[in-house]
């Protein structure tokens, strides 16, 4: 059996790693990720990663999982930024508040599909105008969720999580494994 992973981030390759798993290709699906009218973060998150994991070709000794991270401030979602500007108005919209990171996980084998997903609150500090200045200047924000991710620079400026520190990271351990061994992938043990 052959784990595909339909996402281009290094980051979820790397919680993969965790649990001693190397995804045996990488597919990242294209799709259309505008959140339609009105939709709230959770369902959005949700829908995300079914049509990813749906977008992506599989054969039938294959197993694709495909995840979604969205930041919500109440019921704003807060994409990947634009650029600098929006970044900063996300990131000064979230300072000294707290915000919900959701990253949802979908599994998809022969003609079934699993799905989690696992809602974090984070607080972030209030931010200081260098503290500001000098994360943009970074340029770590570039293609994360809410403008950031907590494993690089912009760590600094949480105090605080409860919950999955490795779901705010882009990919939750424990529920991916749980969903992977549901599919019938060999988490534990031999895969050869």
């Amino acid at each position: 059996m052959k784990l595909i992973l339909g996402s281009g981030s290094p980051r979820r390759k790397e919680l993969l790693a965790q649990l001693g798993l190397v995804p045996d290709e990488i597919r990242s699906p294209d799709i259309n990720e505008d959140p339609q009218k009105a939709e709230l973060p959770r369902p959005y998150c949700a829908r995300m990663a079914r049509e990813k994991v749906l977008a992506v070709p599989r054969a039938d000794d294959e197993v694709v999982l495909c995840a979604d991270t969205t930041v919500a401030l109440g019921r704003r979602i807060m994409g990947k930024p634009a650029d600098e500007k929006e970044c900063a108005a996300f990131l000064l919209a979230m300072s000294g508040r707290r915000h919900r990171v959701i990253t949802a996980v979908a599994v998809a084998h022969g003609d079934r599909v699993w799905e989690a997903d696992v809602v974090t609150t984070v607080k972030m500090k209030r931010l200081s105008d260098d503290e500001l200045n000098s994360y943009l200047a970074s340029g770590d924000w570039r293609g994360k969720a809410g403008g950031y991710g907590i494993q690089g620079p912009a760590g600094a400026f949480i105090p605080w999580i409860q919950g999955s520190y490795s779901a705010v990271m882009g990919l939750p351990v424990a529920e991916t494994a749980n969903l992977l061994l549901a599919a019938g992938y060999p988490v534990y043990g031999d895969r050869a």
